[in-house]
């Protein structure tokens, strides 16, 4: 009677635990505080960190700076102006400077708070936003980047009275007479980005790079991309100084003297040359390197350049994988950095003096790689498939990692989530190539369940073993009882340079052939997928290939395009970057037109069946919105059951909270119409 009892309990607590968990919902994605950037204090002890958190009942977020002690003791919040970002510790660990739009203004200002608390002080009282500070070694000086009209520069009334007087004129034409005039959701106002030093005692501010060109770049170099010597004289930063920009990624890393405004340019690659990173010692210069002119995907290698002399070393010229953050160790003789590798961002520890390139954490995407004055600790935000988003620390005395934070764990502990399940298949080419799929809460191998094709954009990106916002959660999409199938069909990164250039002048070749390849293993190995219920989802490269699939199969029973591309030429003559297409097709339409046409949707409308749901926005000038609006125009032609869901506030990505919770439920519909 005793062990029948026990027996029965056991049962009893297990089925109470097993119906305690509950499916996620959308609001679960946004009803915890979500860490953003970070900065270790330099001592060491402190973290400040930047926490979002959302009203749901409004759908508004509220951006402030958290102390996260690093001994483990309770986080706590430290300011509460409701849009406080990307915090930055001074020299002596005593203040955080701050960008802040807090105030009689609604610009972002430069403020700064002690540690130990008080009220922030407004150091900037500037027209222009001001972004991304960094400060000097020595404390006395901050940089950050703004915007200004080049024949102001820094004379803030000059910048002030001409926005005032366009606002005030009836008529509000703008004369452009080169390129690039709008990129990604933004018209060009005119304005150039420059780099102001400013004097953290009186405010006062002074415009370092007064040129006619943007300083960073607005395409293709990381925030904040510069960075002061060590000796407090000289910043590093990056500018692309080519004449035509929307054909070239010839972004050039220079060095400027402050004193005496002596400009070098230290980078010689026709490529994207960024994230300058002055060494402890003062000796080097790291910086990351892709070595082709065009090609905004060719993979980043990390340069070490030689004040002294001038000379470079690529020190990770045997590396295959793209070097993404850089931190130098603290006696200059060890850099460490992260990597996409196969679905995840590892880090990695490179010795200077041989060369060896060591894994450290390669069980999670991280990002956001600080390390401790030391050099025994590092710190970065790592986030799994069912974990959002939490700072870590490795010790590198015993090679162990441990969780700082746990801003998510109230909300998600009772909700039930699957970790991502790896496959591997043989694609197009004979290539190995890297899937993931999501079962859906309370699975069972005895049932038959549709299947959700997710397609990642880029197409010079991949899917990452992250608990992800980028355009579906994976997670949510399988609440709704789907299997969802990630594939990194040829083009993705994460597996190799050459893998990488694969897709170049073959968008619906080799990568439409693996994720046909791979549908195909998946349903050969589980019987468990309904085949008579699949259905396909892209954003960005990811929509122009469901716009392919759509000419190419009838296999699925419903299809979701978002953001993509649907007739290749129209798309060179409307979209931002021209780099982009000239390298992905072999120049541009009047050299190449037979590249263009040979992978393009519209090339394929007679065999246009399968009803599709096409979204798109106003302000996507990346793919303009009339590729939607022609994708939903041949489908109506064809008689093809669709839906054209238009975002007229929104740009090449849905950023609003009420807009994404919206385009969850009409996908959900739509979904639903057709796989239940």
């Amino acid at each position: 009677m005793i062990k029948t009892s026990r027996a029965l309990l056991i049962a009893i607590m297990l089925t109470t635990a097993v119906m305690a968990e509950q499916s996620i919902t959308f609001d679960d994605l946004y009803s915890y505080p979500q860490l953003e950037n970070f900065c270790l204090s330099p001592d060491g002890k402190y973290i400040a960190a930047e926490v979002t958190e959302y009203d749901l009942s409004s759908d508004e977020a509220f951006t402030n700076i958290w102390i996260v002690p690093v001994d483990g003791g309770g986080v706590y919040q430290l300011t509460n102006g409701g849009n406080d970002t990307q915090p930055a510790w001074s020299p002596d660990g005593n203040r955080i400077a701050f960008i802040s739009t807090r105030g009689d203004g609604f610009t972002g200002q430069l403020w700064t708070i002690s540690l130990y608390g008080g009220e922030a002080t407004l150091l900037t009282d500037n027209y222009s936003d001001f972004a991304y500070p960094v400060w000097s070694g020595d404390g006395k000086s901050i940089i950050v980047q703004t915007s200004v009209y080049p024949e102001c520069n820094a004379d803030d009334e000059c910048n002030r009275r001409i926005d005032e007087d366009k606002e005030e004129s009836e008529v509000k034409a703008i004369l452009y007479d080169d390129l690039l005039f709008r990129h990604y959701k933004w018209w060009n106002d005119g304005k150039r980005n420059h780099l102001f030093l400013v004097d953290t005692q009186t405010g006062e501010y002074s415009d370092l790079t007064p040129f006619d060109k943007d300083a960073p770049p607005i395409a293709g170099s990381s925030d904040p991309g510069y960075a002061f010597s060590k000796e407090n004289s000289e910043i590093a930063f990056v500018m692309n100084t080519d004449t035509v920009v929307t054909i070239s990624t010839n972004n050039d890393v220079f060095t400027l003297n402050i004193k005496t405004n002596h400009l070098t340019r230290i980078s010689d690659s026709p490529g994207y040359d960024d994230n300058p990173v002055y060494s402890p010692n003062g000796r080097l210069i790291a910086y990351r390197s892709m070595a082709r002119g065009g090609y905004e995907a060719d993979q980043r290698d990390l340069i070490l350049y030689k004040r002294v002399n001038g000379e470079y070393e690529n020190i990770t010229q045997e590396f295959d994988r793209s070097v993404n953050e850089v931190v130098w160790g603290p006696y200059s003789k060890y850099i460490y950095f992260n990597a996409v590798d196969q679905g995840k961002s590892k880090i990695y520890k490179l010795t200077l003096k041989t060369g060896k390139i060591t894994t450290l954490v390669d069980d999670g995407v991280c990002w956001n790689l600080q390390i401790s004055s030391n050099g025994l600790y590092l710190y970065y935000i790592k986030s799994t498939e069912t974990e959002p988003y939490e700072i870590y620390e490795y010790n590198s005395k015993n090679n162990r990692q441990s969780r700082l934070t746990h801003f998510s764990d109230e909300r998600f502990k009772d909700l039930e989530l699957s970790p991502a399940e790896d496959f591997l298949f043989i694609g197009a080419n004979q290539d190995s190539i890297h899937g993931m799929l999501t079962f859906p809460p309370q699975f069972d191998k005895t049932s038959r369940y549709p299947l959700v094709l997710l397609i990642h954009g880029g197409p010079q990106w991949c899917w990452l073993k992250d608990f992800n916002y980028y355009g579906w959660n994976t997670q949510l999409m399988a609440a709704q009882g789907y299997i969802v199938a990630q594939i990194d069909p040829h083009g993705s990164r994460g597996y190799g340079q050459v893998f990488v250039d694969a897709v170049n002048n073959d968008w619906g070749g080799a990568p439409y052939e693996d994720l046909m390849l791979g549908l195909d293993y998946l349903i050969a190995e589980h019987e468990y997928i309904d085949t008579t219920k699949l259905a396909a989802l892209g954003r960005s490269y990811g929509g122009y290939m469901v716009n392919w699939i759509c000419g190419q199969t009838d296999r699925f029973a419903c299809l979701i395009s978002v953001d993509g591309s649907f007739e290749n030429i129209s798309d060179y003559y409307s979209t931002d970057e021209l780099w982009f297409p000239n390298w992905e097709f072999g120049g541009p339409p009047w050299e190449a037109r037979a590249n263009y046409l040979k992978h393009s949707p519209a090339e394929y409308v007679a065999n246009f069946n399968t009803p599709t749901m096409v979204i798109h926005s106003q302000y996507d000038y990346r793919v303009d919105i009339s590729q939607g609006i022609m994708m939903f125009t041949a489908l109506q032609a064809r008689n093809v059951p669709s839906q054209f869901l238009y975002f007229p506030d929104e740009g090449h990505s849905i950023r609003k909270l009420h807009n994404h919770r919206h385009v969850y439920r009409e996908q959900f519909e739509w979904l639903g119409k057709y796989l239940k």
